[in-house]
């Protein structure tokens, strides 16, 4: 046997090791042919990161951490979840001091077990540690320092686990209700719908949970194009700490509608605004989907007074979109809305007043002429309930479907509303609300959804609940379905209000079946 063959056995054994066998090739077989499709397996390992809640002195913050019960849920599988303290470095932060920065982070990274990814989390008591899928887990603070969040879940608590993070302001500036679900790191993310006015304080708040140094550059976008400043470029969030960044710090004059990016030129990190207002209370304002040339943003409330469309065309080409509203019973054209203009490089904001006339629904936008080269957008809407002093708003991002589950925590009995939209054809859903954190069992419903509404409702009660619940949707059949969750509860006449909406959990991914070959043992000189 020649040295080349014995080369090959070896390469051969090594993927068999690491890639298992799925099937076997005779000598001369196709191997494609073997080889059976991908399968979808549950992920192994999540990681989620939670902005600072708050500085309110009169705040409380209520954190729901679950898991879903999966196929292998209580078969004796291991793993663990909980979260960590991030440490808050304000340093330097949009300053433009790049030296001074990095060795602050270098200074840092010394400190901390650069090498061990756990490190930090060894000193460190887990915060919101599951017990077991399918229950909820909850924890209240008042604390005005509570710090940001990062950790991960792996084994049977990875797959779709999802934290909560809920906070009542009773008085100030944001009072109302500020809600988000944590978030995935990542390197790039887009929030149209931020603002550097003067009656605005928009933080963006970066978290980095890896054991390396990240940096970031933050780029804005108003009706004119990119802002000029170049105060936002390598901004540094060194390990597993949290840098806060106001963005009308960045900006050389106020402008209410913007388009933020944050880029990460290295590492990954979290990212979310939280949007303070004078007079209308405040939210935090998720990411949106990736750009697209189509967009669904879902959930606009029946009572919403006023509705502000904020849309971006990444870019240099314009987009031309058709505007409608997906309600109880159809499709409509917002009066004098039907197309929008958005230039390329710059933000476009109308407002859509009380959009809704009383019936839930949610927007959808989609190219005026199809065609594969539309150009792709991010949107986001700002809505707002009530009227006078009495005004609370929150925010909705286009969001991406539900191509099989997703889940929002932190339900009650009372002040909980589900939004369901198909756009194209209609969709079957599957919806399960979770035992209660203190007691109580599951109880699942199953709902179809038709093509072109919006379909809003309570989630189903599950029985003896006490404590707070989760909900999960699952797509079963049919086209795209889009979700978001509304929890609200009224303060001294004011309408407070969060909304989340409902990407799909990736709690799964496919993994293609491996086939061994064993013609490549074959000497064909």
């Amino acid at each position: 046997m020649n040295r080349s063959t014995l080369t090959l056995i070896g390469a051969v054994t090594a993927l068999a090791a690491v890639t298992g066998v799925a099937a076997v090739a005779a000598p001369g077989e196709d191997a494609s042919r073997s080889a059976t499709a991908a399968a979808r397996k549950p992920v192994e390992r999540s990681t989620l990161v939670c902005p600072r809640p708050t500085v309110s002195d009169v705040a409380e913050t209520d954190y729901t951490a679950f898991t879903p019960k999966g196929e292998d849920s209580g078969k004796g599988g291991k793993g663990s979840a909980a979260l960590y303290p991030a440490e808050e470095d304000t340093k330097g932060a949009g300053e433009g001091d790049k030296e001074k920065k990095d060795e602050e982070a270098k200074d840092k990274e010394k400190d901390k077990d650069a090498g061990d990814e756990e490190g930090a989390e060894k000193d460190a008591k887990p915060f919101l540690p599951l017990d077991e899928p399918g229950k909820p887990v909850t924890e209240s603070t008042e604390r005005s320092d509570a710090p940001a969040l990062f950790g991960s879940a792996d084994g049977k608590f990875a797959p779709g686990w999802t934290v909560q993070q809920t906070t009542t302001v009773s008085a100030g500036a944001g009072r109302g209700l500020q809600g988000t679900s944590c978030g995935a790191a990542d390197t790039s993310f887009w929030f149209p719908g931020a603002s550097t006015s003067e009656d605005r304080q928009d933080y963006v708040h970066l978290t980095n949970p890896d054991s390396t140094t990240a940096v970031v550059d933050l780029e804005m976008y108003g009706k004119d194009g990119r802002e000029k400043s170049g105060a936002g470029e390598g901004i540094t969030i060194p390990p597993r700490s949290t840098v806060p960044v106001l963005l009308s710090t960045l900006a050389t004059e106020p402008t209410a509608n913007v388009a933020l990016h944050v880029l990460a030129r290295t590492g990954r990190v979290g990212a979310q605004v939280q949007a303070v207002d004078k007079e209308l209370g405040g939210d935090w304002l998720r990411s949106a989907a990736d750009a697209n040339a189509s967009a669904v943003l879902p959930g606009i409330p029946a009572d919403a007074t006023s509705v502000r469309l904020v849309v971006f065309a990444p870019g240099e080409n314009d987009a031309d979109l058709k505007v409608r509203l997906a309600g109880k019973s159809g499709q409509i054209t917002p009066a004098g809305y039907e197309t929008l203009h958005v230039r390329g490089g710059m933000t476009t904001a109308v407002d859509l007043k009380d959009l809704t006339k009383g019936e839930a629904g949610s927007l959808v936008l989609s190219p005026s002429e199809g065609g594969s080269d539309a150009t792709p957008v991010v949107a986001a809407v700002r809505v707002t309930r009530g009227k006078g002093a009495d005004q609370e708003t929150a925010f909705i991002p286009s969001t991406a479907p539900i191509d099989e589950r997703a889940t929002a925590a932190d339900n009650s009995t009372k002040g909980s509303t589900l939004s369901l939209t198909a756009p194209g054809k209609s969709a079957k859903v599957r919806v399960t609300s979770s035992a209660g954190s203190e007691g109580g069992s599951p109880k699942s419903e199953t709902y179809t959804v038709k093509g072109g509404t919006t379909s809003s409702f309570a989630p189903p009660q599950p029985e003896g609940v006490k404590g707070t619940y989760a909900v999960t949707v699952e797509r079963i059949s049919g086209g795209p379905v889009y979700g978001s969750r509304m929890l609200d509860e009224k303060q001294d006449g004011v309408p407070a209000f969060t909304v989340q909406t409902l990407p799909d959990d990736r709690g799964t991914v496919p993994v293609p079946q491996s086939g061994q070959d064993l013609s490549v043992l074959t000497d064909k000189r």
